[in-house]
């Protein structure tokens, strides 16, 4: 009985979680490259793709530079005014302020984004 139960979960778990994920909206992102330079620090590059709504507030513990490649998007970063940004804009955000990117409305926004950030650290947490 347990052995039958423990086959049936181990069938459920994954499907709920596949479905979980679907269900999500359709951003993306895709890793580029990790350099181990300067010393201590990794350089991280990603392409994000953003389709619908918000990433979210969050955090870098060290500094983001992004470049706009498609679309239009609303950065929104602590302390200033929410600034509209499209293709061939770029930003900085320094490191461990708040801040988060949404689409226009209809509008999706694809960025190249790279961050420069202490070994062993999270490139993103989120923020309150």
């Amino acid at each position: 009985m347990f052995t039958k139960a423990l086959i049936t979960a181990a069938i459920a778990v994954p499907l709920i979680a596949v479905s979980a994920v679907a269900q999500q909206s359709a951003n993306k992102r895709t890793p580029l490259q990790t350099v181990d330079f300067p010393a201590g620090y990794n350089v991280i590059s990603v392409i994000a793709e953003l389709h619908d709504g918000c990433v979210g507030r969050h955090t870098h513990p060290g500094v983001e530079d992004t470049y706009v490649m498609e679309g239009e998007g609303i950065l929104k970063v602590d302390g200033q005014p929410d600034r509209t940004v499209k293709v061939g804009d770029s930003f900085q955000v320094p490191p461990g302020v708040p801040h988060d990117a949404c689409v226009a409305k209809g509008q999706s926004y694809k960025v190249l984004a790279t961050f420069i950030v202490e070994k062993g650290k999270p490139v993103a947490s989120p923020a309150p």
